[in-house]
């Protein structure tokens, strides 16, 4: 997403083209390459590089998925200390009882609309942050992500 452009529900996801799309296509052409030599030359160094194939794949996807369960865990801690401030008493003793997802789907709403969205999450017991970002009438984008 470029830097000037609003963020919402529709473009909020975030790919990053030499991640997500050229090197994971690397990374499947090294594979598919090694699969077809160890085929054609049953050799230790064919089934070390099909092994080093697999591994740089597994790779590829755990980094990811790091980066964004340390993402998750920060917005966990972001969004209860912000919930902390703007949430009326009745509903801050409450915190606890969000699951992680549902604070991801809430990070997105402002802070004039949080009470209300977090009563109503909480009371219909809705867990999906896709939903719960539908549910955001007033977007509070963010735009430093993993």
């Amino acid at each position: 997403m470029a830097k000037n452009t609003v963020q919402t529900f529709e473009n909020h996801t975030r790919y990053v083209p030499l991640y997500h799309f050229v090197l994971f296509g690397i990374l499947m052409i090294n594979l598919v390459w090694s699969v077809v030599r160890i085929i054609r030359h049953h050799s230790v160094d064919a089934a070390v590089a099909l092994l080093i194939a697999f591994g740089l794949l597994i790779l590829f996807f755990y980094a990811r998925q790091f980066a964004l369960t340390m993402q998750d865990r920060l917005i966990r801690l972001e969004m209860r200390l912000r919930l902390a401030k703007v949430l009326p008493a009745d509903l801050a003793q409450r915190i606890g009882e969000l699951t992680v997802s549902q604070l991801i789907g809430l990070r997105f709403a402002s802070n004039e609309e949080l009470p209300e969205l977090v009563r109503k999450v909480l009371a219909e017991g809705i867990s999906d942050r896709t939903a719960i970002k539908r549910m955001v009438r007033t977007w509070q984008g963010d735009y430093l992500r993993v």
